[in-house]
């Protein structure tokens, strides 16, 4: 028996609506054993929480201090000893603590005797040991020799280590951010070695004169491992005085000048123009008072000029420093997106810029003195290259805890005066504090658009979805193929001979066995507009201005490829985008929260740069679709062709947007429906084996996707095994 508003779906599945999912576990004829049992089973999840629990009820009911946690393989087996005490009167299973989806197949227990279970237990902890390797042992604290005075403790341990892990913040800190004296002396080593070696100037910009805000950041500059730098204090409240937080008797105070409010823009550009910041290589460092440096920052941010000494933008990840001063909210950034950067200033707080290139941006006087650091980064997006910016995957700064005292890091004018600039036509609003929507204008004779809709069967979804795209969509210029895949149902074929007598509507036939790629390729080839969208029969249009938001995002300059936000009929996210490598291959981002919740680091409700989307609803340029070959007929018939088409636009020098702001319904797969035959597995196996050979070098590092987030599944949670490096530990020289 299933709780907590589950609901049964073919084959096994399950969907849980609201967490947790509960099972009675109900023996068949044997009561229930006790002791040592070897638990067996199978149990595929899908959602934001994969807590599996077996209560027992001992006489007095279920409570939350009594209940085994099994340990359960990233692939959904269950094989593993548990011990069951005397007396049970009834078993609960738990295969999920919030809603998602599941596959569970019934759990078998067998007890085992006493040698059995010695030797299955020390051949998991030998066996993961081998499989898992040292960092991960580490981090959960799993020490294989254990087993010699504690197998039990030793085998639990290993156990942790088969599922999908997580690990808290402050853990993360201590096994991957903290530096030890020895990394202190291999850090200052390999400063001795650097071949460049520029002068940074430190721009602190201050609104609220010598106050602990300012105080804090300068006791960061003077713990930096890297001293080769300057202090700039822009005083842009007038409330500075002499007292400055810099010790009078100290070197960094000999460093530092100070630019009031009411200076002459013209001073600051003169201050860059100076022989040690005009020379190549020499860099400014902005900072927003208040912020707390790492004191490694400095030293990472020349660390990689070392290796991409054209750099004209870096910046880093960061987090918060709470009212006690203990490091929360990490926020790992993605790589460069100029789109996420009209969104919301995800650069933050930490930005280092090539000095020539501040000059070259213009105004720089004035922006230094009164504007923030997004109209800073804007300006420096509009003419940049992206080889050009480099993303420091590590966290370099701290913002601080001042309360509702913090000026906001992103900027609505910046942004407007930004498309101004640019001469883009658009709007700007703000959809939550500090998050913005951009609505491009389109052209003054809009593209059409071909909506290809393959189909089979199912009349009834087919209708919902052409009826939504009919009735409300608000854009003009579209045009409507139905791809028949041998439909036999009488309903579907009677509303597909409707559909060929009405105005912007067309049916074409493809008769022959489902091919997903060959079946659009084939619509893409009758279309007559000039851009494309591929859109699933299973999808139902919410947004009326659907196809104005993708079209205006495809319209701006190298975007070739514009995805949607699609729901579930219960308004909980099935698509936000697609992430490269995480979960094995390809998966969707922020998948099953609410429709409204603003995701990691805001990045579910602003529109982003991203490696892919999904083909459930796409639009691209049809002459680009065809330059590429369309979707791939050959290697990937059913799945991951959407995926790899994006990849290839993107390497074709095209960009990948997706946009939360064209949002659709998605019932997903209604009209095949899930076919879970082995055939079908095998086909899904091999066609994955195709993209990760394909696209090995992406498969570790999605550009949108930061490497310190789990590339076990893309909910970004924190990695055990961030794939960075370290330039001073792994002998990466200058």
């Amino acid at each position: 028996m299933i709780r907590a508003d589950g609901k049964s779906r073919p084959a096994g599945r399950w969907m849980a609506r609201s967490g947790p999912a509960l099972f009675d576990v109900v023996p068949s004829g044997n009561p229930i054993p006790s002791g040592w049992v070897l638990l067996e089973g199978e149990l595929l999840r899908r959602g934001p929480d994969f807590t599996a629990k077996l209560y027992y009820d001992l006489g007095s009911g279920f409570s939350d201090d009594q209940f085994i946690t099994p340990s359960i393989s990233r692939k959904g087996r269950i094989h593993g000893l548990i011990w069951l005490p005397p007396g049970i009167r009834a078993l609960r299973w738990q295969a999920m603590n919030q809603a998602g989806e599941f596959e569970q197949s019934p759990l078998r227990m067998k007890p085992v005797t006493a040698a059995e279970r010695v030797l299955r237990m020390a051949y998991r902890v030998v066996s993961t040991a081998i499989v898992k390797g040292p960092t991960r042992c580490r981090v959960f604290g799993f020490k294989p020799w254990r087993m010699l005075v504690d197998l039990e403790g030793a085998y639990a341990a290993a156990g942790r280590l088969r599922g999908y892990h997580s690990i808290s913040y402050r853990e993360w800190i201590r096994h991957f951010d903290s530096l030890s004296n020895r990394d202190h002396h291999r850090i200052s080593k390999h400063i001795g070695r650097f071949k460049i070696r520029p002068r940074l100037m430190v721009v602190i910009r201050t609104q609220d004169g010598a106050g602990p805000k300012l105080a804090a950041t300068v006791r960061s500059l003077g713990d930096q491992l890297y001293q080769h730098f300057s202090v700039v204090l822009v005083d842009q409240s007038g409330e500075l005085g002499e007292e400055t937080g810099l010790d009078p008797g100290s070197e960094l105070h000999g460093r530092a000048r100070i630019i009031r409010e009411g200076s002459n823009p013209a001073f600051v550009d003169e201050l860059l123009s100076k022989p040690d910041q005009r020379a190549e290589g020499a860099f400014v460092a902005m900072v927003e008072a208040g912020d707390v440096l790492a004191e490694h920052a400095l030293y990472r941010i020349v660390a990689d000029l070392q290796h991409r000494p054209k750099a004209v933008l870096l910046y880093s990840d960061s987090d918060r420093l709470d009212s006690e001063g203990a490091r929360v909210d990490p926020c790992f950034k993605p790589d460069w997106s100029p789109e996420l950067l009209r969104s919301t200033n995800y650069i933050g707080g930490l930005a280092v810029y090539r000095a020539d290139a501040l000059l070259r941006a213009g105004d720089m006087g004035k922006v230094m003195l009164s504007a923030g650091g997004h109209e800073l980064a804007l300006r420096m997006a509009e003419w940049v290259k992206t080889e050009e910016v480099v993303h420091v995957p590590a966290v370099l700064y701290h913002r601080g805890f001042y309360g509702a005292e913090r000026a906001p890091e992103s900027s609505i004018e910046a942004v407007r005066t930004h498309l101004a600039r640019l001469g883009i036509a658009a709007t700007v609003t703000e959809s939550r504090p500090g998050c913005f929507r951009v609505r491009y204008a389109l052209p003054e004779k809009p593209p059409m658009v071909s909506i290809v809709i393959p189909t089979r069967d199912e009349g009834q979804i087919l209708r919902q979805c052409v009826e939504s795209v009919l009735g409300r969509s608000t854009y003009k210029n579209f045009e409507v193929i139905v791809i028949d895949n041998q439909s036999r149902d009488a309903e579907t074929l009677a509303y597909l001979a409707s559909l060929e007598g009405r105005p912007g509507t067309r049916v074409m036939r493809f008769d022959r066995p489902f091919n997903f790629s060959a079946i659009n390729n084939f619509g893409v080839e009758h279309t007559q507009g000039e851009v494309v969208c591929l859109l699933n029969n299973d999808t139902e249009v919410i947004s009326p201005d659907w196809l104005e938001d993708m079209v205006g995002h495809l319209a701006q300059d190298r975007v070739g490829v514009v995805g949607a936000k699609l729901l579930y009929p219960d308004g909980r996210v099935q698509h936000g985008g697609d992430a490269v490598g995480p979960g094995g291959c390809a998966d969707h981002m922020h998948w099953m929260i609410g429709h409204d919740d603003p995701g990691y680091c805001n990045r579910a409700i602003v529109a982003q740069d991203l490696s892919a989307v999904t083909g459930a609803c796409l639009v691209t340029w049809k002459n680009l679709y065809q330059q590429l070959g369309g979707l791939d007929e050959k290697d990937l018939k059913i799945a991951f062709n959407d995926v790899d088409y994006c990849l290839r636009v993107r390497e074709a020098g095209h960009r990948v947007i997706w946009t939360p702001h064209a949002k659709l319904y998605h019932h997903e797969s209604v009209s095949r429906g899930k076919d879970d035959s082995e055939e079908a597995k095998g086909r899904t196996r091999q066609e994955a084996d195709c993209m990760r050979l394909r696209w090995r070098h992406l498969m570790q590092h999605d550009p949108f996707y930061n490497p310190n987030l789990s590339y076990e599944r893309p909910d970004f949670s924190l990695s055990v095994t961030p794939m960075i490096e370290r330039p001073w530990r792994w002998g990466r020289r200058a």
